[in-house]
């Protein structure tokens, strides 16, 4: 945690933990070193804290264009993870074919279609984990 954390920062906190959830925040925070609590700190206010927690879209409309560029810009496990956080977001699958299609006209076949591999098998990881909660 910021030492002195400012209220962005405890708004990006905040959303951060709803979007991707308190177990994936915790164990990153756990992991968090000295070498890259100014990184974490940073992403916390910046990214969760500024653009995340702006009102002019919803979290569902975030996800969608989080992931189209993370899929156009080809950072794979950064793809997975948001479409993990989906089930906190509220994107679709429906969602995710759009984002898609338009990452195919405007960034490039061959980077949605990796991402859509990507994404089927996050999907199915995530089924297997609700299905094996749900025992």
């Amino acid at each position: 945690m910021a030492e002195n954390p400012s209220d962005r920062y405890n708004q990006g906190m905040a959303t951060r933990r709803a979007v991707l959830g308190d177990a994936h925040v915790d164990r990153a925070e756990a992991a968090k070193t000295d070498f890259d609590a100014p990184f974490q700190d940073l992403i916390t206010e910046a990214a969760w804290g500024h653009v995340w927690s702006r009102p002019q879209w919803s979290k569902r409309e975030r996800s969608m264009v989080t992931i189209a560029l993370l899929a156009a810009l080809g950072q794979d496990e950064e793809v997975a993870m948001h479409v993990r956080a989906t089930a906190n977001t509220g994107a679709t699958k429906d969602d995710l074919v759009e984002a898609m299609l338009h990452v195919a006209i405007y960034a490039g076949v061959p980077a949605a279609n990796h991402a859509i591999k990507i994404i089927k098998k996050t999907y199915q990881e995530m089924g297997a984990a609700v299905r094996e909660e749900g025992r």
